[in-house]
């Protein structure tokens, strides 16, 4: 809640202002009964009809400037409800996308949206409520009670007799819920896990016919959810009925208590029917508070999971500034890795001792079995996460000294499981970056995908599904490596990006990047020999160690695993089929 009240102060004005219309509504919702007591008692007796259509009219003025002086500021509270939740909710999303991929591992993607969705929504919801009934329902509470015990302190006696019960009732059961709606939210981070990757993955659930099978997971994660709302809801919900009960008890005494007194002559009727009135106005504002601590339990743990986020150190933070870097003065060092060691969860290395240099223009091919660490080099290199040992340097710095923009600036990347949007081919390519159509058009020529752009009716302005799912996969994939060339990188990264490609198609590629990007170092992450075996260097991966660096024809004397590998792609190391022969010709 600190952290809320933060983005709370710049509205104070507005919200002031609010509170100020609403104390005036609730100071004329007390005169009211005070009005129709003093009418029955005092005007109605004496039969002087102008008095008592005046004092009707001053009625109906006052209940029109209630109404008046509720609606204005309910509006009002709206509004300073959405301006805060919008800037909450930008930061919140502008700190998510600077947390390093070591925070978003520990937090989960899944429970980052929920937070930037349901959590700001519960925090709405309670700002909204808080200056609706923050203001009004304490007022007519205490002015109600203040009011009662001016007219017949015996009577108002019976209702300050209760408040120290409705009081502790609504403390405890407050103290029961905040943390029961915390959990809730942890269930709602596993439903949103769980329908995330129900969608993600709906063709592979659809072609192995496990609709079943995700629906009991996902009735399992939904019956937990339920269970824990029903728990929070059921505690809270016991507040209203204590309440109802409690005030009514009071209600039936002061029933009873006043008949005695007009029957014995000590107070008059007007009096009775105006006690009456202030026990619903009090009834009404007591179960508005209690509303108000339901929502506000719901709010609280929303704001403390915010700002639990918004209060995360940035961990991948510039080590020194621009004065104290010192660039390398030698030529043979463009990208350095220098004895590289790497884990993700601090325990066991997933990289071991890695080290090679690239000079400027040169190619990397790394190939190597699943999880031997080839996507990591690359998440090391472009400082996605940082290292545990070592040194990676580009140019002679390390990349923990370069600022995050300008060193991602370096790079035009392809990951392996890459995302496109539902946007224009156009805007899919260019990204955001200000690029001229002929930048566009070129690089979608290198990546050998504008025969099939140009094939469809709005060329590049053709709108692409969600994850480009109107695409097929080789034409997601070149439309992929278009975005990555479209910059003119210093630094090309292919993660296994050329899968989908045929022989034909990823020669030519190859080709094109040969040709235009001469000066860009590349590192190209691929499970065919064909794709990295004119590198100027091959990096072999296994298990996070290096087993093998050099040259195809190196590799081919020196590393048993390699061999293996072009064996049995190549057929003993040779290329015998036309596609893979104008592959080597393409990269030659």
């Amino acid at each position: 809640m600190k952290k809320l009240l933060q983005y709370i102060r710049p509205f104070l004005l507005r919200m002031t202002g609010g509170f100020s219309i609403k104390f005036l509504g609730a100071l004329m919702d007390l005169l009211l009964p005070w009005m129709l007591s003093a009418v029955i008692d005092d005007v109605i007796p004496t039969g002087n009809v102008g008095r008592i259509v005046l004092w009707g009219g001053l009625m109906i003025l006052c209940s029109g400037a209630v109404f008046a002086f509720n609606v204005i500021p309910n509006r009002m509270a709206a509004h300073v409800a959405r301006d805060i939740t919008e800037v909450v909710r930008m930061d919140l999303y502008e700190k998510t996308s600077t947390l390093s991929c070591a925070q978003v591992d520990r937090i989960t993607i899944p429970s980052l949206i929920s937070r930037i969705t349901t959590d700001t929504y519960n925090v709405h919801r309670m700002l909204n409520m808080m200056q609706r009934l923050g203001v009004r329902a304490p007022i007519l509470l205490i002015g109600g009670i203040i009011v009662t015990m001016a007219m017949e302190p015996r009577l108002g006696a019976v209702l300050v007799a209760m408040m120290p019960l409705m009081g502790f009732t609504i403390w405890f059961i407050s103290k029961k819920g905040i943390p029961m709606y915390t959990v809730t939210q942890q269930k709602v981070d596993r439903m949103v896990q769980t329908v995330r990757e129900n969608i993600v993955g709906i063709r592979i659930i659809k072609a192995l016919s496990k609709e079943s099978y995700e629906r009991e997971r996902f009735d399992k994660v939904n019956g937990e959810l339920s269970k824990q709302e029903t728990k929070a809801g059921v505690t809270m919900a016991a507040t209203n009925p204590l309440m109802n009960l409690f005030l009514n008890s009071g209600l039936v005494l002061v029933i009873l208590l006043g008949a005695y007194l007009v029957w014995s002559g000590v107070t008059q009727i007007g009096k009775i029917i105006a006690f009456q009135s202030y026990f619903t106005i009090i009834l009404n504002a007591m179960i508005s508070i209690s509303r108000m601590f339901v929502i506000l339990s719901k709010g609280t743990a929303s704001a403390d999971r915010i700002a639990e986020i918004l209060d995360l150190p940035r961990e991948l933070e510039t080590s020194l500034t621009d004065g104290q870097r010192e660039e390398s003065a030698s030529a043979d060092e463009f990208i350095a890795f220098d004895h590289v060691s790497f884990s993700y969860l601090g325990q066991k290395d997933n990289l071991t001792d890695i080290s090679f240099t690239l000079k400027k223009g040169e190619t990397l091919g790394i190939i190597g079995s699943t999880g031997s660490g080839k996507s990591t080099i690359v998440s090391l290199l472009m400082r996605l996460y940082d290292v545990t040992g070592g040194q990676v340097r580009i140019n002679g710095i390390d990349v923990r000294h370069i600022p995050e923009e300008q060193l991602h600036k370096m790079f035009g990347v392809v990951f392996q499981s890459d995302v496109l949007f539902a946007d224009t081919i156009k805007e899919n390519i260019a990204f955001g970056r200000r690029l001229s159509m002929e930048q566009i058009e070129d690089a979608a020529r290198q990546a050998q995908a504008e025969e099939f752009i140009l094939s469809r009716e709005d060329s590049f302005e053709s709108q692409l599904a969600i994850r480009g799912s109107n695409l097929s996969g080789g034409q997601r994939q070149r439309l992929l490596i278009a975005r990555a060339l479209a910059g003119q990188p210093p630094i090309l990264v292919l993660d296994d990006s050329s899968s989908a490609l045929d022989y034909k198609t990823d020669a030519s590629l190859r080709q094109a990047i040969r040709e235009n990007l001469v000066n860009t170092t590349s590192i190209i992450i691929a499970q065919r020999i064909s794709s990295v075996m004119q590198a100027d260097h091959i990096l072999v991966l296994e298990k996070g160690e290096a087993i093998g660096y050099g040259t195809h024809q190196q590799l081919m004397e020196s590393c048993e695993t390699y061999r293996e590998i072009a064996g049995s792609q190549l057929g003993d190391g040779k290329l015998h089929s036309s596609p893979v022969e104008s592959g080597k010709e393409a990269f030659a």
